[in-house]
């Protein structure tokens, strides 16, 4: 039976008939805050509710118009195949119909429906969210981003005038749950560790805005609006109400996924994505601002969560999983923000000794950044990671730079809380006393692992190589050498055999 407090428009649209294809029944109405969705079988149509809430106003028709039509023109950017048109609905008597744009009353988005169980969040909770589809997802986020529009326009979003009013406001909007869901102390130091961050951090900010990672992106990129449709990953449902939630740091929407991740404490899964994801975009500077941006995503879920306690509709027993469930992502915005110490690794051996695999299994257990000089080099360049090096790419000249760059994130993101893998051959002396020099200097804690197999494993492993972005081969291998580490290096040294189990030999590391 349909239920009469429902707007007649959506009682009509609850009905078979009033569609001009097939539909399966009973079709079912999904409510948001701030929209219907009808699902229908093959199609999905989404009404917005005519509000206003400040943030985001569809109180008129033309606006509600005007809205539809930027959610199917940016949604058309991470979902092509996903959302179709957007459709008029005009009234004829007390009935309703699409069609009609002169006589329109209401406005629809209709997208093609997919099976909800193909969520990235409901893969995640059935255990089938793999780390080969959490790389193949940091590959269609990277390239979103990289294609994502900047301008000055967009850019002056980054500032901290621009940044910052949303963050005093979840902190006013959330006093009223201190002694509930949070704790005064959680309270007190998350707030503590944003005002600190906007004061200290300004040069950061800038930076952000004049390397372009201010752009037009999706805005609430959490695994709830990501689905896997004939094997293809769609980014849906983006911010298109609201400028300032969708011109942001790329690493604001890098945040949701890490947020969904580290909540269920998989550390392994969310250094696999960002890893992977970095990776593609070069921007391991990102990472410093990264926590301030979790942090937030995460207080946010917290405060909305936090708004069913208030509200006189919902059970009790609906209360208490709320307030359960509030008090996790108040807890995760506090502790993700935490003190830290940070620390180096650096990989060392020959090319096809096992260094990346190593390092690999190491990050995903610590949770560590993993960065590969492959990967630096290739960036320096402007090389695309998936396309060969030339010989310029492997001048002395330009390894040299790639070192320091390499020892350069080394040091900046460790000294931000970050254990860090440096993924190199470190074959000469000179490049790993520079790290061990500057470790001492910041007092972070440095080990060196050496990674060693035959040369006949090493040439077996680098015939074999496939769709990886190092450029050895066996001919590079055959003229390389490592300087023996010497007595002062040796305190930092662990010699990992690849050709035994390599989980055993990282215990304590």
């Amino acid at each position: 039976m349909v239920d009469a407090s429902l707007p007649p428009i959506i009682q009509q649209m609850l009905q078979s008939a009033f569609y001009p294809h097939p539909t399966v029944e009973p079709i079912q109405l999904v409510q948001t805050h701030i929209s219907y969705v009808l699902l229908t079988g093959e199609y999905a149509y989404k009404i917005k509710k005519p509000l206003d809430f400040g943030f985001l106003d569809y109180s008129t028709l033309e606006k509600r118009r005007h809205f539809c039509q930027e959610e199917l023109q940016l949604n058309q950017r991470g979902a092509p195949q996903l959302y179709l048109e957007v459709l008029p609905i005009a009234q004829v008597g007390d009935r309703f119909q699409f069609g009609g744009e002169e006589t329109a009353v209401e406005y629809a988005v209709k997208m093609r429906q997919f099976p909800q169980g193909m969520l990235l969040s409901q893969l995640f909770e059935r255990g089938e969210l793999t780390e080969a589809l959490l790389m193949e997802l940091a590959e269609v986020v990277a390239a979103y981003h990289l294609k994502a529009d900047t301008n000055d326009y967009i850019r002056t979003f980054g500032e901290i005038t621009k940044i910052r009013p949303a963050f005093d406001q979840n902190y006013e909007q959330t006093e009223a749950y201190i002694g509930g869901p949070q704790t005064q102390t959680q309270f007190d130091l998350t707030k503590a560790y944003t005002d600190r961050f906007f004061a200290e951090q300004q040069a950061l900010f800038a930076e952000r805005t004049q390397r372009n990672w201010i752009r037009a992106c999706h805005g609430d990129l959490h695994l709830g609006n990501i689905c896997l449709w004939q094997d293809q990953l769609m980014l849906f449902d983006c911010i298109e109400f609201n400028e300032p939630f969708r011109f942001v740091d790329v690493m604001f929407d890098i945040a949701y996924i890490v947020m969904d991740l580290v909540v269920k404490h998989r550390t392994d899964l969310c250094a696999v994505f960002l890893n992977h994801y970095i990776e593609q975009t070069g921007d391991w500077e990102g990472l410093q601002i990264l926590p301030l941006y979790v942090n937030r995503q995460s207080y946010v879920r917290g405060k909305v969560t936090s708004f069913m306690l208030g509200d006189p509709s919902v059970s009790l027993e609906e209360k208490a999983a709320a307030e359960q469930k509030a008090a996790l992502y108040y807890k995760l915005a506090w502790d993700y923000v935490q003190p830290k110490a940070g620390r180096l690794i650096l990989m060392s051996g020959l090319s096809g000794s096992g260094k990346s695999t190593t390092a690999r299994l190491l990050a995903k257990r610590i949770g560590a950044v993993h960065i590969r000089s492959d990967a630096v080099r290739k960036h320096l360049a402007g090389v695309p990671l998936d396309q060969p090096g030339d010989a310029d790419l492997y001048t002395p000249a330009m390894s040299q730079k790639t070192y320091d760059r390499l020892l350069n994130l080394g040091i900046t993101l460790a000294k931000q809380g970050y254990s860090v893998i440096l993924d190199a051959k470190y074959d000469r002396q000179a490049n790993r006393h520079a790290a061990i020099s500057q470790a001492q200097a910041h007092n972070l804690p440095l080990q060196i692992l050496h990674c060693t197999a035959p040369e006949d494993v090493m040439r077996a492993r680098l015939q074999h190589r496939t769709a990886d972005i190092a450029d050895a081969t066996v001919d590079v291998l055959a003229q390389q050498t490592l300087d023996p580490f010497l007595e002062l290096e040796q305190p930092y040294v662990k010699t990992i055999d690849t050709i035994r189990d390599v989980a055993e030999q990282l215990t304590g590391v």
